[in-house]
């Protein structure tokens, strides 16, 4: 169950109110974009406006990427390149016990968006917490490279067994494989068994995709 510390900082983050009291680097740039832009509440509607938003928000994190060195170069090496999910490309880390995930946060109608996903996904699932390392652009196009721990899958992911440990943690199945947390008003999407892996018994989450919604 949810800590009552990391519900308070999941209700900051669904107010649009900055998380002060933590210093990395994710949770710090999600803080200046919530300084300038309001945190969205609605999934997926007014993609036209938004776009112009995440476009203006893609120049704010440039500038903010410049003045705290937060350009990356040499981490990504061809020959460790994995797969290309759906909105990343991934690579395996050199260190042999992580995975480089470069986002070009398609999934998200903001760069906001993408962020607070990022900081919930931290807060909801620590054991596969995301760190956020800087930013590249390749061909005019903005994308954040984050580091996550590479979990080694043993058994198979048994779909009711993850539905009955988003349920201890307050997420409700509303259809197939996403999930509501009425009492945070946040929206946890596309939970699949590629999304989760099973090692000694224990569920890990690798990839989610989490969205602030009214209640």
């Amino acid at each position: 169950m949810l800590s009552n510390d990391t519900s308070r900082k999941l209700e900051h983050i669904v107010g649009g109110l900055s998380l002060e009291e933590e210093a990395d680097h994710c949770t710090a740039t999600r803080n200046y974009l919530c300084a300038s832009f309001s945190t969205s509440r609605t999934v997926k509607k007014d993609f036209e406006r938004n776009a112009i938003i995440k476009k203006e928000q893609a120049e704010y994190l440039k500038d903010y990427a410049t003045r705290n060195h937060l350009w990356v170069s040499g981490l990504l090496d061809k020959d460790l390149y994995l797969t290309r999910g759906g909105e990343a490309e991934v690579y395996f880390g050199k260190d042999r016990h992580s995975v480089i995930k470069v986002n070009d946060a398609i999934y998200y109608a903001t760069w906001l968006e993408f962020f607070n996903s990022i900081t919930i996904h931290n807060l909801v699932f620590p054991d596969t917490t995301y760190t956020f390392l800087g930013f590249i652009e390749t061909d005019g196009i903005l994308k954040a490279v984050l580091q996550q721990p590479f979990i080694i899958s043993d058994d198979q992911v048994d779909l009711k067994d993850v539905t009955q440990h988003l349920a201890f943690n307050g997420f409700e199945n509303i259809k197939r494989n996403d999930y509501k947390n009425n009492t945070l008003g946040i929206l946890l999407e596309d939970i699949h068994d590629e999304n989760v892996v099973s090692n000694k018994g224990a569920l890990f989450f690798i990839d989610t995709v989490f969205y602030t919604i009214s209640e």
